[in-house]
């Protein structure tokens, strides 16, 4: 039986790229590059790169990058835009959940919930943070977001999400938000690639703070920041509150 995520994405990548949530990406690569000190030795690892939005930058500006998705549509339309601008983007497709990388890499990157919470237990969740540790050589770093648990407290994520929409995303209603699990569960509504219209029952877990850092630790991670996730403009200088809908997660493997 198909998760809801294996149905959205199936046949969801052009759509996929013109979702508002996903046009920061050139601002996002400023501050990844920053963070490895614009070393282009490093080896990048981009775990649920979908259509290789990050991927495809950060080979454009010099970097070797694998991209890992389980979508094979997404991965498709990665590989078609990357072949378009002649870059060598190594795009696979492999479940997050069983990574099989040892030591590879000097960064993992896992940006705008690629994978991480998507998956339908915590136990699943926890196994992509393993094999994003595993991936990693040490004094590896590790970049990603996250949706903040603080943020559904104190607002409603179907008003916010319906607020930042444009024409032609998708749409999520009928949200309701259990306090047991953190998890918000809701119809998503939205046209796939061939212009037919869809609705799953989706659902995502939300994390607060305490948690992430307790996550980290418990694996091996060090110095794990967490900040807010402003679309296309991380920075270590932005304090997460309970306004942002996304946290950043800046952690080292020693």
């Amino acid at each position: 039986m198909k998760q809801w995520y294996e149905t959205l994405f199936e046949n969801y990548a052009k759509k996929y790229d013109e979702e508002c949530f996903v046009q920061g990406t050139a601002g996002e690569c400023d501050f990844i590059e920053k963070e490895i000190g614009f070393d282009k030795n490093v080896r990048i690892l981009d775990i649920g790169c979908g259509t290789g939005r990050h991927s495809i930058e950060l080979s454009k500006r010099g970097y070797n990058v694998t991209g890992i998705d389980l979508s094979e549509s997404q991965l498709k339309e990665a590989e078609r835009k990357a072949s378009a601008l002649n870059l060598k983007t190594d795009f696979r497709k492999m479940d997050a959940r069983e990574l099989t990388f040892n030591e590879e890499f000097g960064l993992a990157i896992m940006i705008c919930e690629g994978s991480f919470p998507l998956m339908e237990t915590d136990e699943m969740n926890f196994s992509i943070l393993k094999g994003a540790y595993r991936s990693l050589a040490n004094n590896g770093k590790f970049i990603f977001t996250t949706l903040n648990g603080l943020f559904p407290l104190f607002h409603s994520v179907k008003d916010f999400i319906n607020k930042v929409r444009k024409e032609g995303n998708a749409e999520y209603i009928n949200n309701t938000f259990d306090l047991m699990t953190f998890r918000d569960h809701n119809i998503t509504v939205f046209e796939d690639d061939e212009g037919i219209k869809k609705e799953i029952q989706s659902n995502e877990r939300y994390y607060v703070p305490s948690e992430i850092f307790w996550l980290m630790k418990s694996i091996g991670f060090v110095n794990t920041r967490i900040c807010g996730a402003k679309l296309g403009a991380f920075s270590r200088d932005d304090k997460l509150t309970t306004e942002d809908f996304e946290m950043l997660v800046l952690s080292e493997k020693k």
